[in-house]
């Protein structure tokens, strides 16, 4: 039972300074109003992460590895390559947009403090690297097929990172410069996430 309470707070509490860090920024959030939000004392916060830094590291490490586990799984999955690329694709693209502030907060935190990067980098498990090593072995095989062009992972991975991150970091600016309703934005969310699954196919074409 004690195991479970464990578990449960702790999460509780994860939840709760991710919520506040989205909505009110990390610099502006207090260990204070984490424990208030979920209903604990401040001990409890500390017991559990020591420190805020300490929490917003372990949100950082369960988003990559939630997203590296489910590139893992489509990897194992006995499909074609280009099928497998599309389902990836996806499934960053909509990690992202169940999370679409995230990128701000973690950009943000990571160019402020550059230290916090390697020490998350520490925590990771080989789940990252297993999905990119599975990633590519899979891409350089599809390349000595000639059914792709010669690239490096490297290019691939910045590719869709790049079209799937922007579309959400970018849009407070477009839609002030546009004046695009909250709605029609939400539209073009849609469209994009198959667009942009289209471009990343075209780019591996020989």
């Amino acid at each position: 039972m004690s195991i479970n309470i464990k578990t449960t707070t702790e999460s509780a509490i994860l939840e709760a300074a991710e919520k506040l860090f989205l909505a009110k920024g990390f610099a502006s959030t207090s260990t204070t109003e984490i424990a208030r939000e979920v209903g604990c004392n401040q001990a409890m916060v500390h017991y559990y992460f020591r420190t805020k830094d300490r929490l917003f590291e372990a949100i950082f490490e369960k988003k990559v590895k939630m997203l590296a586990f489910e590139l893992v799984q489509i990897s194992n999955e006995d499909i074609p390559f280009e099928e497998k690329l599309r389902k990836k694709v996806v499934s960053h693209f909509e990690m992202i947009e169940r999370n679409p502030r995230l990128p701000f907060l973690f950009f943000s935190e990571m160019n402020s403090n550059p230290d916090r990067l390697n020490s998350v980098k520490e925590k990771i498990s080989n789940l990252p690297k297993t999905a990119f090593r599975l990633f590519e072995q899979e891409l350089n095989a599809e390349i000595e097929k000639g059914k792709v062009r010669p690239m490096k992972i490297h290019d691939l991975l910045m590719t869709i990172i790049s079209l799937n991150m922007t579309l959400f970091l970018a849009e407070p600016l477009f839609k002030a410069i546009t004046n695009i309703s909250d709605h029609e934005y939400a539209q073009l969310v849609k469209r994009r996430k198959q667009d942009n699954v289209d471009i990343v196919l075209k780019s591996i074409k020989p």
